[in-house]
């Protein structure tokens, strides 16, 4: 029986301990992020970030999450940190995310009454890397544990995206069958409580996540 050659790749976001940022490695997660944007309880000091950079395995991305944050902030946490990533969740627009000269992912605020359209997606942002499609509303933010109409995903997107928004280990294997995403992006659904991941609940999310890519496109559930 043929199966389908594709891994969905694994982002753990919302890092604040280094031991949880080890285990991330271990299980084979692609990336982990580092929250900067004000306002967030998971939000860590560049210096902190930095301390626990060391935690991370090789061939591990480590990404930097923004949301209108100044472009002298932006350039503490890359000095600082050395990301391999930038992710903008606010209003930033293409101009600004790509004055830093390092590939970004843009989060798009799927949680508003209307439907987003691909085809707007790139031209607003024609430079980004990848796109993050998050179940907050329109000038909102992300991380509220929350999901959204899976089938409301443009279609069209001549760029990776990554699912996020309420993904857990009990219903990631119907996001990704449902969705066929890049990746998926992880934070509030694999934690005891806000910046404090469950070892547990990491594993089977991982677990979870390889079982949907061994189910092939036509294949019954």
């Amino acid at each position: 029986m043929s199966r389908v050659l594709f891994r969905t790749r694994i982002k753990f976001c919302g890092m604040t301990r280094a031991g949880d940022i080890r285990l991330a490695g271990e299980l084979g997660v692609d990336a982990v992020g580092f929250v900067f944007a004000r306002g967030s309880t998971r939000r860590v000091a560049p210096a902190e970030a930095r301390a626990m950079r060391l935690a991370v395995a090789p061939l591990v991305d480590v990404v930097a999450l923004f949301r209108n944050n100044s472009r002298e902030e932006v350039r503490e946490v890359m000095r600082t940190v050395r990301p391999d990533l930038l992710q903008f969740h606010g209003e930033e627009d293409d101009t600004f995310c790509r004055a830093f000269n390092m590939p970004y992912l843009k989060a798009v605020a799927m949680g508003g009454a209307e439907d987003v359209a691909a085809r707007e997606l790139q031209q607003a942002h024609p430079q980004a890397a990848g796109f993050l499609l998050d179940s907050h509303a329109p000038g909102g933010s992300g991380g509220s544990g929350m999901t959204f109409d899976w089938s409301q995903v443009p279609g069209g997107l001549h760029r990776p995206f990554l699912l996020a928004g309420g993904i857990r280990p009990d219903n990631v294997f119907d996001a990704i069958v449902a969705t066929r995403p890049w990746g998926v992006d992880v934070s509030s659904g694999i934690e005891s409580e806000p910046g404090l991941k469950d070892g547990e609940k990491m594993r089977r999310f991982v677990e979870e996540v390889r079982r949907a890519d061994l189910q092939a496109p036509d294949e019954p559930i």
